[in-house]
């Protein structure tokens, strides 16, 4: 969602192709072994595996409150490992049976404090205007919520939950959530 959220908002065009995971096509696998999704092909051939490098490379294009560098990059890198991390338990408890949910709640919610916190102060993470951090950060705070949504709901995160809303009624995510067709060849 992150690298389409990115260069939607470049006005980067691209060829979406949706991919099942348990029948990866050959085309996927000849130009990227990892076969992992995303994956950004790009006119001279270069292939970019990460949903984070195609945000870089999209936002390169387009000018975004925040820069890869500073707090705006050591939140992203929060996000990505330990919260990520902590989210996957919480989705997933059955896969990671040393501890409860509810405790696998508890961990992600340490991130959770840290982007409310931030959200007092501002409407985005780090200013007035949004930024290469907000998006990179709300699908996995998305993913987070719909765990338990009643739960999130009533949670002490209010500003979050502000943000979060804002970002999942967003003409950009809106945008992004078409429908493909499962890509065969």
């Amino acid at each position: 969602m992150r690298a389409r959220m990115a260069l939607k908002l470049a006005e980067i065009e691209v060829e979406i192709r949706e991919i099942s995971l348990h029948e990866k096509p050959a085309y996927m696998l000849q130009v990227s072994p990892k076969a992992t999704v995303p994956v950004l092909v790009l006119p001279d051939g270069k292939v970019i595996e990460e949903s984070l490098d195609i945000m870089f490379y999209a936002l390169q294009k387009h000018a975004l409150e925040g820069s890869i560098h500073g707090p705006c990059r050591a939140l992203i890198l929060e996000n990505d490992g330990i919260f990520k991390q902590a989210l996957d338990c919480y989705k997933y408890p059955e896969r990671f049976p040393n501890k409860t949910q509810a405790e696998y709640r508890e961990q992600g919610e340490v991130f959770l404090q840290k982007l409310e916190s931030l959200l007092s102060k501002n409407n985005y993470l780090f200013s007035a205007e949004p930024g290469l951090a907000d998006i990179a950060i709300f699908p996995f705070i998305r993913q987070f919520a719909a765990v338990d949504n009643d739960w999130f709901e009533v949670s002490p995160y209010l500003k979050l939950q502000a943000w979060l809303n804002y970002w999942a009624s967003s003409e950009l995510f809106k945008s992004i959530m078409t429908k493909h067709p499962t890509f065969a060849g």
